[in-house]
């Protein structure tokens, strides 16, 4: 296998004090387009802006399917200065969606059967990342690592970072930017193995971060964190969100970004309100469509034939970071759903998908669809832009959705407290706390 090691050299900068060192475990980074890799860039980005020396160890570009702007993105974080152990990746055919493989006729058999396998004896999928990131870390000593960062999922990192813990001799720290164990989206409930392997992990880590509140209480009634439970919110970039052209729709957009999760997050809820707002008065039936960008144009398309909206949806399909960022700031309002459950366990109630501060960042007003006394309700009221519906009340849909048609739309305050500016400042603070040993007191 071939291991590609990419390092800056700024040998000829003298620092006055030595800048800590991160080694940053994350398998989603760009140049890869998924919505995990917005988080990790942005610690990286950000920790790196407070005077951290960041490696991340990610997968070469050559491994995914698909990548944006590869080599835009290795000039942007050389000029960041984050280096990258760019690594190989084992076992493919176990995430054919997302890496190269041979997936065709008998590839796409045998692929088959290794998942198949995989799944009946709990492997993970991402078991070949393991090996891979073992080899790439090889040239690296103690000197290079001060504390080690890793982020999931998926959560083979988290295993890593013990192994390179116990290796070097440095902390370890666990980022969830999802749960592990009792996902919400999980179908099938987690192994006693698994549920056993991420309880000794978070015994022997320095910390840990999660998104969000109730996801952190969660966690920590199945497997008592204690103080070192930190909760780091998702956010914005304002220096990304400044440079990003809003599209021109020449009409009342209502947009939607991303994939759903039946039966708990799915489109008909919010087209039932549309419903309601086509079939209102003439005021409100003027220049209106709305726009869908991902994958699962098919879940859209079907349940808007069937209640009679096909003229009013616009399906745009998978489209780039930057595609979908235009589009939400051009947009008169951006469409989130965590769950359309009005009653939502601890776990539904903890979701705060990070589209909600995509729109934070460019100032577009957002109909939430999400349980009552969610996270993402209770933590962004704040902001002004953000307006909770449970799944049931289409009516009030209805009404705000013709509000936003007449240009009547809430204003945006204090949104700065989720620009990753701030937020990389907690994170700062335990890293640093990991590092000195005092992350258990």
């Amino acid at each position: 296998m071939t291991v590609l090691i990419e390092r800056n050299d700024h040998s000829d900068e003298l620092p006055s004090t030595p800048r800590l060192k991160v080694l940053f475990l994350a398998y989603f980074f760009p140049p890869l387009n998924l919505i995990g890799c917005v988080r990790t860039r942005n610690i990286a980005t950000h920790l790196t802006r407070l005077g951290w020396d960041i490696t991340v160890v990610t997968p070469a570009p050559s491994v995914w399917r698909k990548v944006e702007n590869s080599d835009k993105v290795s000039m942007e974080l050389e000029e960041e200065g984050i280096k990258r152990i760019l690594t190989g990746h084992r076992w493919r055919c176990l995430v054919p969606g997302l890496l190269q493989c041979w997936n065709q006729n008998l590839g796409w058999v045998a692929g088959g059967l290794c998942r198949a396998i995989a799944r009946h004896l709990g492997i993970d999928s991402h078991i070949g990342w393991v090996k891979a990131v073992e080899q790439a870390c090889t040239g690296l000593s103690q000197r290079d690592v001060d504390v080690i960062l890793a982020s999931g999922s998926p959560f083979v990192a988290f295993r890593l970072a013990k192994q390179l813990s116990e290796r070097f001799g440095r902390p370890y720290i666990l980022d969830y930017r999802d749960p592990w164990t009792g996902n919400p989206h999980d179908i099938y409930p987690s192994r006693l193995a698994t549920i056993q392997e991420e309880a000794s992990l978070i015994k022997g880590c320095a910390a840990v971060t999660i998104v969000s509140p109730s996801w952190g209480i969660a966690l920590d009634r199945a497997h008592h964190v204690g103080a070192k439970l930190h909760v780091v919110t998702n956010g914005y970039d304002p220096n990304e969100m400044v440079s990003v052209q809003p599209y021109d729709f020449g009409h009342c957009a209502f947009v939607y970004t991303g994939i759903f999760y039946p039966p708990k997050r799915v489109i008909l809820p919010f087209l039932d309100a549309l419903k309601l707002l086509k079939g209102s008065c003439s005021e409100s039936s003027r220049n209106w469509y709305f726009h869908y960008y991902g994958t699962h144009e098919n879940h859209v398309r079907e349940e808007a034939d069937r209640l009679g909206l096909g003229d009013r949806i616009v399906l745009h399909g998978r489209v780039s970071q930057r595609e979908v960022l235009s589009a939400v700031k051009g947009a008169s309002l951006a469409v989130v759903i965590t769950s359309i459950e009005d009653e939502g366990t601890l776990e539904d109630k903890g979701i705060m998908t990070g589209k909600i501060f995509e729109a934070l960042g460019v100032g577009t007003p957002v109909l939430l669809i999400a349980p009552k006394g969610s996270d993402a309700t209770t933590t962004t009221e704040t902001t002004g832009l953000v307006k909770s519906f449970v799944g049931t009340d289409i009516h009030g849909m209805a009404s705000f959705l013709k509000d936003v048609v007449r240009g009547k739309v809430p204003d945006r305050k204090n949104v700065e407290m989720f620009s990753w500016a701030n937020i990389a400042k907690e994170l700062d603070a335990v890293l640093r706390k990991a590092i000195s040993g005092t992350a258990h007191a």
